[in-house]
Parts: structure tokens; C-alpha cells; sequence
């Protein structure tokens, strides 16, 4: 973008941009809408796409145009004066390392597409809110006796909708007059003529013995209604000790939302400890009943989600305070494998033979991994956004209907199907860069090889690791963000960012393992060492819910066999070694019999994986770098041996180990992999 988001323009003219969140492709403009429309939502602003947008033809990526063309930087917003020297930086979404969830500071909701964050603090506004908050007349942010935070004073919040979902934390009417909210409290937001005429003494039921006062303190003090700490405002009995928030002060008595429940709910004063049947956990003090169904939920349960999609699952689940079931049998959570009761709040899904069930506080706890669904239509256009779209050609088929020969994009010839080798040869698929073991295709004009499960991966894959669409990338050397490994097979790219190799993207959540007895499930927050290797699993990693077990992505994808010329057999990967003490037959060091290894029972051998395997058991030879790997001006090819052991051109030794050559034969660059800092 011209002054703002680099090479876009705002030139109705311009039919492409370049954005600087999607570098692989140029978007194209859709200027107008066609009859059929556009079934699609917005990778900026999730809403449904309209025209005038930008597309990108290859990667199912859509941005409507003035989110395409939103500044990168926002100066002076009226809603963060504190920190304006700084401004606002505009953000693809959360990271998965990102240990905080933002939410925006206008409508409330956690921010999982585009959104504008602060560089000094946590201050956070999506970009939908961000565009429409102009038309708002802000006063000056000032300090209110009554809060702890400064609030932000509104003329008419319901000039837009973003609104539209709140009502008064008061007195619970819709937000139609002059407004006071904050931006830090999710929940703070009051009429004017409210603030201004809070009683200074009420009569509560909760205690019924003593008025309660109105108070202000910046230290925290305990709600004996909602069981947390606050600060600022709340009434309190200082005899009895006895103080609730402002919220608890004037609870709705009656909850009507059909969307969330088919009745309406009562509030329940009565103090006693209570099962909640929306979440399956215990409760005190307030509650909410339904005297239709018998059922009694927490306070912070009559607003659980209806339906949300959840990463680690293919369909919507939904949210049932009751499984109805005509087999006797357990339902184990898929999340922490604990059981889930049925007479207790769950989320299931509902497609026939899909027994998928998760706790509500297991899928609700990390924000990042799941998303708010405001009806089922909305289900039907999500999976129909994210069904596997193939990237294969069929130009003939046997009389079974299998494909025997194909087009497939990332290669120029059409490739045969096949169930062997001709020779007994070390070939490997171009894809996952694993030996060619099963059914396969392969070119008979040029050494390629296809698994027939990697040719029919699709371009466009829900992963389970995060909720956008994992978007298939062709290029050639890339380093894998979850295993660690340079590969020169084929990628997903998630969020823009994330490259995962096709090893990487075909392990499920929850996995059976040669390695362990009993079934492993990823854990976002697991940071124990790993079994196979010793290393400390950084961004998570699959572990047993019965025992210490856990493994990384790079350990659980290692080829279960391998060859080296220390063996005339194929070393076979090995979990387990009953020895005391034990080397490595390859370099000949100690090897912690604890972890993996490869080995051969004809042979007694056995070695590191790292000494089996190298540096790069993934890389092609010739398969050529980006300058994002280097700095010399031509592009550069990789080699594992080269003739005559020349000179490395940065460090000056000769070169017996995995190399970098330049491409053109007028230049003699030659460069160490280690010299790049390519070893790990």
C-alpha cells in the first residue's frame, strides 16, 4: 500500500496488490459482485465477503478492500491517548506463543483475525472496530470516582451496532443514551444517568440483616456473590464483613435468551454450594435456574456459547447441559481423557457416528483455539470454507475408478501410479521426503515420486493447531516451525507464518505411538522434556493423560527406518534399550539408553538418529535457497558432497560436508551449511 501497507494503492485502477500479510501471491480485485456471490469471509475482519475485495487465486485468501487497504499504523486513536507517541500496530492475529488473549477494547470480543495492538501495553481494538469507531464522539477519557480504569464517555452508542449485544451493567436496559465504558473491563459499561445516580445504600437479599453502602477502594476486596476479587466500586457491610461488586448488586432476575436456552432463566438467591449443570463443575451463592428443565447453572454459565468450531475438531460442536444416550457406556473427554458425565454440561458433536465430547472448561480454556458460532448456517459456510479442495487433474482411471495417471500442479509432466520400484533403489516422495515404500505415482520423463496419500493431500487443510485454514505452499527449502527440520518437500502455511511440513501436518491430535503403551493427545501447555530425544518441548507436545510420557513433533515424525552405510541392513527406529550403558556405532560416543534410537538386531547396531539420519535427512540434493537463508546475490543450490573439496568462501576451509553452491556457473561461491547456521 502506497504510504501504508507498501506496494497497495488506492487507485481505483489498480487491479493487484502485493499485501504485506500474504507476500507469497498478489491479491487480485474483485470489483463487483456476481450473481452467484461470494461465499467466502474475510481474512481480515471475518466477516462475509462482498465486493469490492481482493483475492488471492491460489490460496483461497480473501481481504475486502478496506481492510486491504487498512493503514499499518494508527496515530492519536481516542480510545489509547495514554501511550500515542507509539501508536498502533496492525496485527495478522494471535500467535500460538502468545501467552496473552486480546480482546478488543471496543466490542469485547477476543481478536483472532486482524487487530491493532499497542507496542507499550496490552491495549487492543480489531479492525472492524477500529474503522467503524470514527464515527463515534468520544469525550476526553477521565477518571470516575466510581471505577478503577479511566472510562471513555459515548454521545450515542447506538449510532453503530457494535453495541447492540450489550446492555447497562446496571440497570440492564439497552445502551440507546449517552454511555460510559471502559476499555479494560470486559463487563464495564453503564448509562450516564446511571453512574450518575448509583444509590448510596440498598437493601439486597443476599443479606438481608444489614444495609449495604456504596464504597470505593483501589485495593482489591473479595465478592461473596461472585467468589472473585475486584477493585473500585461495591457495596459493603462492615459489620458482617460481607461486600459485593457492582455487577452482583443488581442482578437480572430473569434471563431470557433463546439462542443459548429455550427457557427462561431464574435468579436463585439461596447460598449453598450447587453442582452447575451448563459446565459440570461446583458453584456458591448465586445461580440461575430453569424450573422447565430442572437445571441450575452459575452466573457466568447463562452466557456460555450455543455453538462454537473448536481447532481440534473437523465440525461445529454444541453445548447440551445432557447427553442422551441408549447404550450404558463412558464418554471420555478428548481433550484431558477424563470422563465427561452425561447428566452434566458438555460440548458434543452432532454428526451421526461422531462421538467427539469435550468438557466446557477444557474447550473454553485457551480463547485462541476455538471460535463463537452465532447460528448453524454459519456452521454449514464454515465447512463449506474449509472442504478440502484437491489439487490433482485425473486423465485416466482403471476399471476400479482409481486414478492411474494424474496432473498434478506442482509438477510440469503428468505422473503414472504404481506399486513398486523397478530397481532396488532409496527413493524418496517429493513431498514428505520420505523413502517410497507403498503405492505411488512417479513422471516417466524426470526423477519424481509422489506417495499416493501425498499427491491427494488438498490445497486448503483445517489443522487442528489453529482455527484458520492451513493453506498448501510449493516452496522448495523451508524450515519446519513444529519439528525443526529444513525439508525440500511441500508445506502448510498457518496464519501467514507458520510453514509445517506434510510430516507435521498428517499427525492427528491424538495419536497411538510405537513408543508408548497408551494413547498420547497434544497439550498446548506441556513443557516437559521429551521421551524420544531429551529436549524440552517448547510450543507444547503430545503426552500420555495416564503417565510422565511426552513426545515433540520432531521425535514422533522420524522415518521408522533408515539406511546407512554402517549397516548393510536398514536400521529400524528404537524405543527401548535394556542396556546399562551404550555408544553410538556411528560416532562412536555414549548414547543415553533412555531415547530413541536406530538399531539393527541381525548387526548389534546402533546409533544417534541425528548420526543416522544427518543434518538434513529431508533436503533434496540441488534444491535451491531463498536469499532469506543468505546473503549472496544469486540464488544458491544445496549439496551434501562436492567434487575436489574446495575452499568455503566464508570461513576459508575446505568444504567435506553439506554445502551451498551459486547457480551460475560464471560464479564460484561455495559456502559451509554451518557457516549459514543451518545445523540445529
Amino acid at each position: 500500500m502506497k504510504n501504508q501497507n507498501e506496494s497497495a494503492s488506492h487507485d481505483k485502477s489498480v487491479q493487484q496488490i502485493q499485501h504485506p500479510f500474504h507476500r507469497q501471491h498478489p491479491l487480485v480485485l474483485v470489483a463487483e459482485q456476481s450473481n452467484e456471490g461470494l461465499k467466502a469471509h474475510c481474512d481480515g475482519c471475518g466477516e462475509l465477503l462482498s465486493a469490492p475485495c481482493f483475492t488471492c487465486i491460489h490460496c483461497n485468501y480473501h481481504l475486502h478492500k478496506q481492510c486491504a487497504e487498512a493503514p499499518l499504523y494508527l496515530h492519536n486513536h481516542p480510545l489509547h491517548s495514554k501511550h500515542s507517541g507509539a501508536g498502533l500496530f496492525l496485527r495478522r492475529g494471535p500467535y500460538p506463543r502468545d501467552l496473552k488473549v486480546y480482546g478488543c477494547a471496543l466490542c469485547k470480543e477476543k481478536c483472532n483475525m486482524f487487530f491493532y495492538l499497542c507496542r507499550e501495553c496490552y491495549f487492543s481494538i480489531d479492525i472492524k472496530c477500529a474503522q467503524l469507531s470514527s464515527s463515534f464522539k468520544f469525550s476526553q477519557l477521565s477518571k470516575h470516582d466510581i471505577h478503577e480504569h479511566p472510562l471513555t464517555f459515548i454521545e450515542s452508542p447506538m449510532a453503530i451496532d457494535v453495541f447492540k449485544r450489550f446492555s447497562c451493567s446496571w440497570c440492564h436496559e439497552p445502551l440507546t443514551d449517552a454511555t460510559y465504558f471502559c476499555s479494560t473491563c470486559p463487563s464495564f459499561i453503564i448509562h450516564k444517568k446511571c453512574l450518575d445516580e448509583l444509590p448510596t445504600e440498598i437493601n439486597h437479599p443476599s443479606h438481608h440483616i444489614h444495609p449495604l453502602f456504596l464504597h470505593y477502594s483501589d485495593r482489591n476486596h473479595f465478592c461473596n456473590l461472585c467468589q472473585k476479587e475486584h477493585s473500585g466500586a461495591f457495596y459493603g457491610c462492615s459489620l458482617c464483613h460481607f461486600n459485593i461488586n457492582l455487577e452482583c448488586a443488581l442482578l437480572r432476575s430473569i434471563v431470557e435468551d433463546k439462542s443459548r436456552h429455550q427457557h427462561p432463566l431464574t435468579l436463585f438467591w439461596r447460598q449453598d454450594s450447587f453442582i452447575c449443570d451448563a459446565c459440570g463443575t461446583e458453584g456458591n451463592y448465586i445461580s440461575y435456574i430453569c424450573s422447565t428443565c430442572c437445571t441450575i447453572v452459575h452466573k457466568k454459565c447463562i452466557s456460555l456459547p450455543r455453538i462454537i468450531k473448536f481447532s481440534r475438531h473437523d465440525h461445529c460442536i454444541f453445548h447440551k447441559h445432557f447427553l442422551q444416550t441408549r447404550e450404558l457406556t463412558r464418554k471420555d473427554c478428548k481433550i484431558c481423557f477424563n470422563e465427561v458425565k452425561l447428566d452434566r454440561g458438555s460440548y458434543s458433536c452432532r454428526r451421526p457416528g461422531c462421538n467427539y465430547v469435550v468438557h466446557v472448561n477444557c474447550v473454553l480454556e485457551d480463547a485462541r483455539l476455538y471460535k463463537v458460532i452465532e447460528d448453524e448456517k454459519q456452521c454449514e459456510e464454515l465447512e463449506e470454507k474449509s472442504m478440502q479442495s484437491s489439487i490433482i487433474r485425473i486423465i485416466e482411471v482403471n476399471e476400479a475408478g482409481e486414478a492411474t495417471k494424474i496432473e498434478h500442479f506442482s509438477h510440469r509432466h503428468c505422473l503414472v501410479l504404481a506399486d513398486k520400484l523397478e530397481e532396488e533403489i532409496d527413493r524418496k516422495c517429493d513431498r514428505c521426503m520420505l523413502p517410497i515404500s507403498n503405492i505411488f505415482y512417479y513422471c516417466s520423463e524426470c526423477p519424481f515420486f509422489l506417495h499416493k496419500t501425498c499427491a491427494e493431500l488438498p490445497i486448503i487443510k483445517q489443522h487442528w493447531f489453529h482455527q484458520s485454514n492451513a493453506y498448501f505452499n510449493s516452496d522448495s527449502f523451508k524450515k519446519c516451525y513444529f519439528c525443526s527440520q529444513y525439508s525440500s518437500g511441500f508445506f502448510y502455511r498457518i496464519r501467514g507464518y507458520m510453514d509445517m511440513c506434510t510430516r507435521c501436518a498428517e499427525v492427528a491430535d491424538i495419536i497411538e505411538c510405537e513408543g508408548h503403551q497408551h494413547f498420547l493427545f497434544f497439550d498446548f501447555k506441556c513443557k516437559e522434556k521429551c521421551n524420544g530425544c531429551g529436549e524440552r518441548c517448547q510450543y507444547g507436545a503430545f503426552r500420555c493423560g495416564k503417565c510422565r510420557f511426552a513426545l515433540d513433533f520432531g521425535c514422533l515424525t522420524l522415518p521408522h527406518s533408515a539406511l546407512h552405510k554402517i549397516d548393510e541392513h536398514k536400521l529400524k527406529l528404537t524405543y527401548h534399550d535394556d542396556k546399562e550403558q551404550s555408544y553410538c556405532d556411528i560416532c562412536e560416543q555414549y548414547r543415553d539408553p533412555s531415547f530413541w534410537y536406530y538399531s539393527c538386531s541381525n548387526c548389534d547396531t546402533s546409533a544417534h538418529p541425528k548420526c543416522v539420519l544427518g543434518n538434513f535427512p529431508f533436503l533434496k540434493d540441488g534444491v535451491t535457497a531463498s536469499s532469506y537463508y543468505h546473503n549472496h546475490h544469486h540464488n544458491l543450490k544445496f549439496f551434501r558432497k562436492v567434487e575436489g573439496f574446495p575452499e568455503c568462501s566464508r570461513c576459508g576451509k575446505f568444504c567435506q560436508e553439506e554445502i551451498f553452491k551459486c547457480k551460475e556457473s560464471t560464479c564460484d561461491y561455495i559456502v559451509h551449511c554451518k557457516c549459514l547456521g543451518l545445523y540445529h
